[in-house]
């Protein structure tokens, strides 16, 4: 088993919340990790963006290279086509396709979205509409580890246990949210690969 995943995103959309509940359930599953993180200007509004390495087998770089990705898991359209070139033939886009306007020439939607559906193997719809129809809008990046979910070689249970020992302290309230927005994104992301 081998799954290397590029995390993008906007400083606050909670990326590396994702990367912290994979990490911990593929460590359950026994798997290796190794994971690589860039702030940039994150608590400003900029790019996050997190490598993520899993395996059965030992990991001896922390880095993807270009064309290596098996998915590129964003919460934000633009910053999914930013990672593009890291992705492999084979690999999946699993993105939001709700815009973080934070920049003055963010480009056009149009052209985001025919970008995205050039893509031979793309998962796309809003999640924030998602994520405020079964929990909470803070909830979106939930719906995103769901919808990515499918693709990923761990057992749903496992990442819901990380899910659980993640947001425990916060209340049974926020894990039941939080749980609901996985399962949510994770059937809606079923749903689009079928068709």
């Amino acid at each position: 088993m081998k799954s290397d995943i590029v995390l993008a995103g906007v400083g606050g959309q909670g990326i590396l919340t994702i990367a912290t509940i994979l990490g911990a359930a593929a460590l359950k599953e026994n798997l290796y990790l190794k994971q690589a993180e860039v702030h940039g200007m994150s608590q400003r509004g900029g790019d996050v963006q997190s490598n993520l390495r899993l395996s059965s087998d030992p990991i001896h770089s922390d880095l993807i290279a270009l064309g290596g990705a098996d998915m590129i898991v964003s919460l934000e359209p633009m910053e999914a086509l930013r990672y593009l070139p890291f992705l492999s033939k084979e690999g999946w886009v699993i993105t939001n396709t709700v815009p973080f306007v934070n920049i003055d020439n963010y480009p056009e939607m149009e052209k985001v979205n025919a970008e995205l559906a050039a893509c031979p193997r793309v998962i796309a719809f809003d999640m924030d509409t998602l994520a405020k129809e079964v929990a909470t809008a803070r909830s979106s990046n939930l719906v995103l580890l769901g919808a990515a979910s499918p693709l990923i070689d761990i057992e749903p249970d496992k990442i819901e246990d990380a899910i659980r020992a993640l947001f425990l302290p916060k209340g049974e309230k926020i894990v039941d949210a939080n749980i609901a927005a996985f399962r949510a994104g994770r059937a809606k992301a079923e749903e689009i690969i079928k068709n």
